[in-house]
């Protein structure tokens, strides 16, 4: 179990909601949309941690949209968790940003392709902070146990991992629900990114594209095996959104989603008591 605040994570305790923009696009934007999803995971009584990126560094194309200035970004997120009182989770990309989201993140996420970076691992660790691995396309799920035993070297054990899909030949992704077992035996949470994994990598016209009516099923699936946390960006408007416009959840799907998933989540662990 991974304690983030007063949630805790694994365990067999209730399911976890980490959800938001896939980046900070605004001030206005980002505060709206949070207070939106903390009213709903209220409503269903669900433990909830919002999302977003400072930036995003890893796009389809050069000309895409890669965040706003990182300070203003981080100082939005970090208005956010004062306001709202919620915990933070956001991306690092490179050893030299760890720092700065650290003092902002209570969960600082190490994205999908750089998952097997063990500087950017062992810097993530080191800050004390709870640090999420998202699964690269690329990895078994047996294999990124290695990637976690680098954060737990630097004494780092508050590690959780997440599924985002894996690669599936040329513009495509699939989640194989073994993969949450084999990644649970590891000892560490498990979330499933029901959004990043419904992706069509590079399928769009210089971005990825994605199959959002998909989202719904693939939640509800690892819910039932059993995962810790659902991980879902969210966007009030997917089609404006600044990145991953194809892949996103609308905002007002959210409740829906929520509602299926914690009566899920409820029976699945009284039932079986995993």
């Amino acid at each position: 179990m991974v304690k983030v605040g007063k949630i805790s994570i694994g365990g067999g305790k209730p399911l976890v909601l980490i959800a938001g923009p896939c980046v900070v696009e605004g001030r206005e934007m980002i505060l709206r949309t949070a207070e939106r999803i903390q009213k709903i995971a209220a409503r269903h009584r669900i433990p909830f941690i919002f999302k977003a990126s400072y930036k995003k560094a890893n796009r389809t194309s050069g000309a895409s949209f890669t965040g706003i200035d990182m300070d203003e970004a981080l100082g939005i997120l970090s208005l956010v968790k004062k306001e709202l009182g919620v915990p933070i989770l956001t991306d690092v990309h490179a050893e030299s940003e760890v720092s700065a989201a650290a003092r902002v993140a209570d969960i600082l996420q190490i994205p999908a392709f750089l998952c097997r970076q063990t500087e950017l691992l062992l810097a993530a660790g080191a800050t004390g902070r709870v640090v999420n691995i998202k699964k690269g396309q690329f990895l078994a799920p047996e294999d990124i146990g290695h990637q976690a035993k680098k954060v737990a070297s630097t004494g780092n054990k508050k590690i959780l991992l997440t599924e985002r899909g894996a690669t599936f030949g040329y513009h495509n992704l699939v989640v194989d629900m073994r993969s949450l077992a084999i990644m649970r035996s590891t000892g560490y949470p498990v979330i499933l990114d029901a959004t990043h994994s419904v992706q069509l990598p590079g399928a769009g016209k210089a971005a990825t594209g994605g199959q959002p009516e998909f989202i719904f099923p693939i939640a509800r699936a690892g819910v039932a095996v059993g995962i810790d946390g659902l991980f879902v960006e969210t966007h009030p408007d997917p089609k404006r959104a600044m990145s991953d416009a194809s892949s996103q959840l609308k905002l007002d799907l959210l409740e829906g989603l929520v509602r299926q998933v914690v009566a899920l989540d409820s029976l699945v662990k009284k039932k079986f008591a995993l």
